[in-house]
């Protein structure tokens, strides 16, 4: 059993990241997001932590983000970071990466035309980079293996 940390921003990413719930409730996974109230969609006995919410456009609570992410990576020390989106995920990724985690990071389904901005800077991070519209994995040399919706 690995241990895993699952993370996403709120809206659709979250929805993308708890549709492979069946196969992450095969391992001892965290779900991690920034809202507090996602923690009532995961099944009983399943760990949520809630982190900053941030983005580019402010640089204070990317800065917060980061140093969250850091020390839960560092406190949970999993063998795998999954995300689906978009800064908590990018920050987990990279820090998991860092820490010797096999890093996934799968494009939300809503850039179907080109990688979002957080998937273009995963690429460097991820062991495994994956879009879910096929045009754009080939345009940027993404795996394409289906959407998760």
């Amino acid at each position: 059993m690995k241990r895993v940390i699952a993370v996403a921003s709120f809206g659709g990413h979250w929805i993308q990241l708890r549709r492979l719930s069946r196969v992450l409730s095969e391992h001892d996974t965290t779900y991690i997001s920034t809202n507090r109230r996602l923690s009532e969609t995961i099944g009983r006995g399943e760990k949520f932590i809630c982190v900053p919410e941030a983005s580019a456009d402010s640089k204070l609570r990317m800065v917060m983000l980061f140093i969250s992410a850091f020390f839960i990576t560092l406190r949970l020390r999993p063998s795998v970071v999954l995300s689906t989106g978009a800064a908590p995920g990018l920050a987990f990724l990279i820090w998991g990466r860092l820490m010797g985690a096999k890093t996934i990071w799968i494009d939300s389904i809503a850039n179907a035309e080109e990688m979002s901005r957080s998937g273009l800077i995963a690429r460097r991070w991820a062991t495994v980079w994956m879009c879910q519209w096929p045009e754009v994995a080939e345009k940027s040399g993404a795996e394409y293996s289906g959407s998760v919706l």
